[in-house]
């Protein structure tokens, strides 16, 4: 089922996975929250390699939205056999300066919205037999060490991966599996402190990319409930 939503795709990583998947023959919903002219300008994009593109708007911190984006994108492409998480919001702030909006806005958009869209993409995989759930998450978040200036970035992130492992289990019966692909700091990362990564250099959008379709390509149906960072060693 080569159909695919990707969250967060005008733009970005999210951009870059989108791209690379049509590149692989898959169709693509691309959806956005406030950019809709460069979600249609990825469109263009994917529609240019062969596929069908469709871009479809949605705030994922309701659950109502993200819901009925599931529902909308498997029906206008025909099915969903893949649903990449990438939206998530970023806020860097010593914990005493914490505010709670800043809390909640991270949990909200990190993972609440990933439970909301795979709450809604279930039901849909298991009737067809088949899903690939690939969500995005952070480097070295499994660590369980103290990051007091991103505090509840990490929190939603960790929680990424629990709830990953959990549909992974769950879910391994249907046909469905769900991974975790950690990046560190990309070549557009809000922060890029290179002195922390081992390999002195960004990773790229390729890279990341690579990273994603590695899990949901046809020879990776055994691989489930797994963390892959795309790091370059940062955060070991």
């Amino acid at each position: 089922m080569k159909t695919a939503l990707v969250t967060g795709a005008a733009k970005g990583i999210g951009q870059a996975i989108a791209l690379k998947l049509a590149s692989e023959g898959y169709s693509v919903a691309v959806h956005y929250h406030t950019s809709q002219s460069a979600a249609l300008e990825v469109c263009s994009q994917l529609e240019a390699l062969g596929v069908k593109a469709i871009a479809l708007q949605a705030d994922l911190r309701d659950s109502s939205q993200a819901q009925a984006l599931v529902r909308q994108a498997a029906r206008e492409l025909g099915s969903l056999g893949v649903l990449v998480n990438n939206v998530g919001n970023y806020i860097k702030k010593p914990l005493p300066d914490l505010e709670l909006t800043d809390w909640h806005e991270m949990l909200d958009s990190n993972l609440n919205n990933t439970f909301y869209t795979c709450h809604a993409a279930l039901p849909i995989m298991r009737g067809q037999g088949f899903g690939r759930i690939v969500n995005l998450g952070f480097a070295g978040s499994q660590n369980l060490e103290a990051r007091p200036t991103i505090l509840p970035y990490v929190i939603a992130k960790t929680g990424v991966i629990l709830l990953t492992k959990a549909i992974a289990q769950a879910e391994a019966k249907h046909g469905i599996t769900a991974n975790v692909i950690s990046p560190g700091v990309i070549e557009n990362s809000i922060s890029q402190p290179l002195e922390l990564i081992p390999m002195g250099r960004l990773g790229t959008l390729e890279e990341l990319s690579e990273a994603v379709w590695s899990v949901i390509q046809p020879t990776s149906s055994y691989i489930t409930g797994q963390v892959l960072e795309v790091a370059g060693g940062f955060g070991l």
